[in-house]
């Protein structure tokens, strides 16, 4: 066989046997504390190649001698690589904005750890600049592929609950004197740092509310101002919704939950983790017989699915799940719930 008959030959080979296409990204910081699934996950993952990471942090380094070893990178190498297509922002929240504009800026793809930013503006450039340059921008809020909460919204958007009347939902944690200060950091503590994970869901249900009281209370037993004891109504025209976050209870896990009431039934995910799904209706509707049932889920993994969709989307043109014009009004409305609204 020639060289010119071999070469024809590797062209019709199926694509099965064609090498499979991967991302090649990189992290920029690596101090948040979802990073280290998340880069364990991109290593791993088979449509991924782990450029490397920057992380200005020695102490936090050493954490990921854990990993598989990967090049530590200088921040502008990775921006400046152009067969760097994505990045995965994990630094610590103070920095997920500025660095997020600078990733667009270059051209890369990117997701943010939540929340974003801290101001409506920063967000808006970033989205701007995103779609723009047509980039993919997707914002690491945990439980967007969590199954129990996606078919509760399912169910809600769908109309099998008929007209969603409330919603209520509450993520709790426990916090100690040691982690406190970061917490403190900006000014809503508990509500901007966790309050944002329910902010998104509500908002992919109800979109922007008409009205937000808030209410953003200190009363842990500490000698600082964290606001520690949170909650916030948020009221549409014929619905309103309660979002309850604190830093203040002991085994909080457990009790995380979500609930969606309509007129015609509803959906009910408590524990959030590991997903529990209950929905009760006054009759069939999708794919649910009238009454109540428990719901049969998949295996769940925290952060699988964000980076599953990432890949699609770059490598097979899948639509983001959330637009951009929702990551913008879930920026708004965690800001305004926050009284951080520049």
């Amino acid at each position: 066989m020639d060289r010119r008959t071999f070469s024809a030959s590797l062209l019709s080979l199926p694509l099965a046997a064609q090498p499979p296409a991967r991302v090649k990204a990189a992290f920029l910081g690596l101090a948040h504390s979802h990073a280290f699934d998340k880069a364990r996950l991109v290593q791993a993952h088979p449509r991924y190649t782990l450029a490397g990471a920057w992380e200005p942090d020695a102490g936090v380094r050493k954490t990921y001698a854990k990993l598989p070893a990967f090049p530590w990178l200088e921040k502008q190498a990775i921006l400046d690589d152009p067969s760097i297509t994505a990045v995965f922002i994990q630094s610590e929240v103070k920095t997920h904005g500025p660095l997020a504009l600078e990733a667009v800026r270059s051209g890369k793809h990117v997701h943010i750890e939540k929340p974003p930013s801290e101001t409506l503006a920063e967000f808006r450039e970033i989205v701007e600049t995103a779609r723009a340059g047509n980039l993919r921008l997707q914002t690491g809020y945990m439980w967007r592929f969590n199954p129990a909460v996606a078919k509760a919204i399912e169910a809600a958007r769908s109309g099998w609950l008929g007209e969603v009347y409330h919603i209520h939902a509450r993520m709790n944690t426990i916090v100690g004197a040691h982690r406190r200060p970061e917490w403190n950091l900006f000014s809503a503590g508990q509500m901007y740092e966790q309050g944002a994970h329910l902010t998104d869901i509500i908002v992919r249900i109800l979109g922007k509310p008409a009205k937000i009281t808030s209410f953003l209370r200190h009363d842990g037993a500490f000698n600082d101002t964290l606001k520690d004891n949170t909650a916030a109504v948020f009221e549409y025209p014929k619905a309103f919704a309660v979002l309850v976050s604190s830093v203040l209870q002991p085994n909080a896990g457990r009790h995380r939950a979500l609930e969606i009431f309509g007129s015609k039934g509803n959906a009910v995910v408590r524990p959030i983790e590991p997903p529990t799904l209950e929905i009760d209706l006054t009759a069939a509707a999708g794919p649910y017989k009238q009454g109540w049932q428990k719901v049969a889920l998949p295996s769940y993994e925290r952060y699988v699915g964000d980076i599953d969709e990432l890949a699609a989307a770059l490598l097979d043109g899948k639509p983001m799940s959330v637009t951009l014009d929702q990551e913008l009004d879930i920026q708004e409305t965690l800001l305004r719930a926050s009284l951080m609204l520049d």
